[in-house]
């Protein structure tokens, strides 16, 4: 008797033993940080331009940077305002500002400048995808984040194929950025083409049936163009 009570005893202790162990195990793991779920929700609280915003994340103003897409630049340091900088801006504050937003992570949380780096949803709606849509951003790779970019690749063809928005420009956009030199030579006038007609109001164009014009379209000058998106009296 006395044998079995001794075996019954060490086989309470064992399983004490385990079960404790099994709680300090449960006790010592972390729980997830915010930053590591795949979805998040934020409020846009302002846009810094086309490609980054600001948002209050679980009570913390966080800037993000969108995922796999570069639009030219509006408040960089050292560069100047590119074209399309202002309409991708513009963009992104008429759709985001102020809404509620889905923020998607890929594999890195942030960049090196402590942005959180995110595919940014609005309304069910991807805005990086809307931005390379338009022909406002081009697609801009840095590893391990690529889980979209072989269909960022295929919309942005589309825009190529198009010749929308930073595609107008030959030689603007590339794989490596954003050439200003080309974007100067393409906003010089052209007074070979466009002096050949000359329109004094848009009440002549629209009186010659050549309403709208478009930028680089004989007639077309700025003067016509009053809020200089490229399409004179329409």
């Amino acid at each position: 008797m006395k044998k079995w009570s001794g075996i019954s005893a060490m086989v309470l202790a064992a399983a004490i033993i385990i079960s404790g162990c099994g709680n300090l195990q449960a006790a010592s793991t972390p729980a997830s940080p915010a930053e590591n779920k795949i979805f998040s929700t934020a409020k846009v609280t302002g846009v810094v331009d086309g490609d980054t915003i600001k948002v209050e994340l679980e009570g913390k103003e966080e800037t993000v940077r969108m995922i796999l897409v570069d639009t030219p630049e509006t408040v960089h340091p050292n560069k100047p305002v590119q074209p399309f900088g202002p309409e991708a801006s513009a963009l992104a504050k008429k759709t985001l500002e102020g809404k509620e937003v889905k923020l998607e992570r890929d594999v890195s949380q942030r960049d090196r400048y402590g942005r959180i780096l995110a595919y940014v949803y609005v309304d069910d709606q991807m805005f990086n995808e809307v931005l390379l849509e338009k022909g406002l951003a081009r697609v801009s790779v840095f590893p391990p984040d690529v889980k979209y970019v072989d269909r960022f690749r295929e919309i942005q063809k589309k825009a190529q194929k198009a010749r929308l928005g930073i595609w107008s420009i030959e030689d603007y956009a590339s794989d490596h950025g954003y050439d200003d030199n080309k974007a100067q030579i393409s906003s010089e006038p052209q007074p070979s083409r466009n002096e050949e007609v000359y329109y004094g109001k848009c009440a002549e164009v629209q009186a010659a049936g050549k309403a709208p014009l478009h930028r680089g379209d004989p007639g077309y000058r700025s003067g016509l163009d009053r809020d200089g998106d490229g399409i004179a009296c329409e």
